[in-house]
């Protein structure tokens, strides 16, 4: 399993780090959408859905998905930062706010596959939009904001296995712990420091670090949230794409939670940054 982990990483980050830096924004919409709509399939099967509604959903999720990326697309010619879509991000906050932390309260199982697309649209879309409209103000910050995550879950992962004695949510994630969240909010803190030390003195500041810790909170949010419904589900990954990874759902969890939001961040508070 390890070697299979090694292997999918090393040939997997280069295409994606070429796709960030090198492909023409017409292609990486079109990558992002491919992914999309593998994810939509991903929850499907998750949601345990019919071959009718799974292929409806599918073709819905191509719609809606190529839509928002067009319109997103031609508002980034004009202003990067633009605000057309920034009700998708709100949406999306307001779900991994409210929604999400009751669902893991008090573990609904939902029956209604209306509501089941609906969710997965909530969880897919806003990030979708997200990684082209990040990638339009820079390539590095969009890496950068993805690197938080990264640095969470590594640090969650060695942290909990050296000093895990406290369970984070035992009947969704066993092997997560409360002292795992706190290196991974330690690793993050000082990766923000590391950031605003680097950066130029007129990019974020101080509030970087606060809007990494968000993000990493964030992210286990969305990593407990898909736990929880693979648990549901009766399955251990999301899918089989990735060798040793899982699906496309297992590597974008705790994105789908953070991207959106640190967007939403950005054209809130960061408008003004060059």
């Amino acid at each position: 399993m390890l070697k299979a982990r090694v292997i999918t990483v090393i040939v997997v980050l280069p295409l994606f780090l070429s796709a960030l830096f090198y492909l023409q924004d017409v292609f990486w919409a079109i990558l992002l959408l491919s992914l999309t709509i593998i994810g939509s399939r991903e929850w499907s099967r998750l949601a345990g859905l019919s071959v009718r509604n799974t292929i409806l959903y599918m073709l819905l999720t191509t719609f809606i998905g190529g839509e928002l990326l067009f319109l997103i697309s031609e508002s980034v010619k004009v202003n990067t930062y633009s605000t057309n879509l920034i009700w998708l991000y709100s949406l999306s906050v307001a779900f991994w706010f409210v929604s999400a932390p009751l669902y893991l309260k008090r573990f609904y199982q939902v029956q209604n596959p209306v509501i089941w697309m609906l969710i997965g649209w909530a969880v897919l879309l806003p990030t979708c939009v997200a990684l082209f409209q990040l990638r339009a103000i820079s390539p590095f910050l969009l890496l950068g904001f993805m690197a938080t995550i990264w640095i969470s879950d590594t640090a969650a992962y060695f942290t909990g296995r050296a000093f895990g004695k406290n369970k984070l949510a035992p009947q969704i994630s066993p092997n997560k712990t409360w002292e795992g969240v706190a290196g991974a909010l330690i690793a993050v803190s000082l990766y923000g420091v590391i950031w605003d030390f680097t950066a130029q003195p007129s990019f974020f500041s101080a509030p970087l670090i606060v809007l990494l810790l968000i993000m990493a909170i964030l992210g286990i949010i969305g990593d407990l949230y898909e736990s929880l419904i693979k648990r549901q589900a009766g399955v251990k990954d999301s899918g089989n794409l990735l060798p040793g990874h899982g699906g496309i759902l297992d590597r974008i969890d705790a994105l789908t939670s953070s991207l959106p939001f640190a967007m939403l961040a950005l054209l809130v508070f960061y408008q003004t940054v060059p």
